[in-house]
């Protein structure tokens, strides 16, 4: 069964830059689109970036994250990664990763990983 761990994240000041690591154990990722999820205390969860298969590739950002946020894969280790610079303090959240049921244009996600926090403060 697929399971997915989410690393990197941490305390980093405004401006600074962290790249959160979603590895995947019992399936190889290559074959899913991934989703980037956060989610803060008394707020809906929100995407923030997705990425499809291999064969395809496509990536997709929320505004607020576009041109700051780079999602991308490293099929050799199993890992999507997203490279967060630029970074503010409402990008303060729990970050998940989880694969989408179909593709990035659709909604549903299938399996998620723990969570990793990610706080930015001076």
């Amino acid at each position: 069964q697929l399971q997915l761990v989410e690393s990197g994240g941490g305390l980093v000041q405004p401006g600074g830059s962290l790249r959160l690591s979603c590895t995947a154990s019992g399936y190889m990722l290559d074959y899913y689109d991934i989703g980037w999820f956060r989610q803060v205390p008394g707020k809906g969860r929100e995407g923030v970036a997705c990425i499809s298969s291999s064969s395809d590739g496509s990536t997709y950002y929320t505004d607020s994250v576009k041109g700051r946020f780079t999602v991308s894969r490293d099929s050799a280790k199993n890992t999507v990664y997203l490279q967060m610079n630029t970074l503010k303090p409402e990008d303060t959240a729990v970050y998940y990763c989880a694969t989408k049921s179909l593709t990035c244009l659709d909604s549903q996600e299938g399996y998620w990983g723990q969570g990793t926090q990610v706080t930015v403060s001076p």
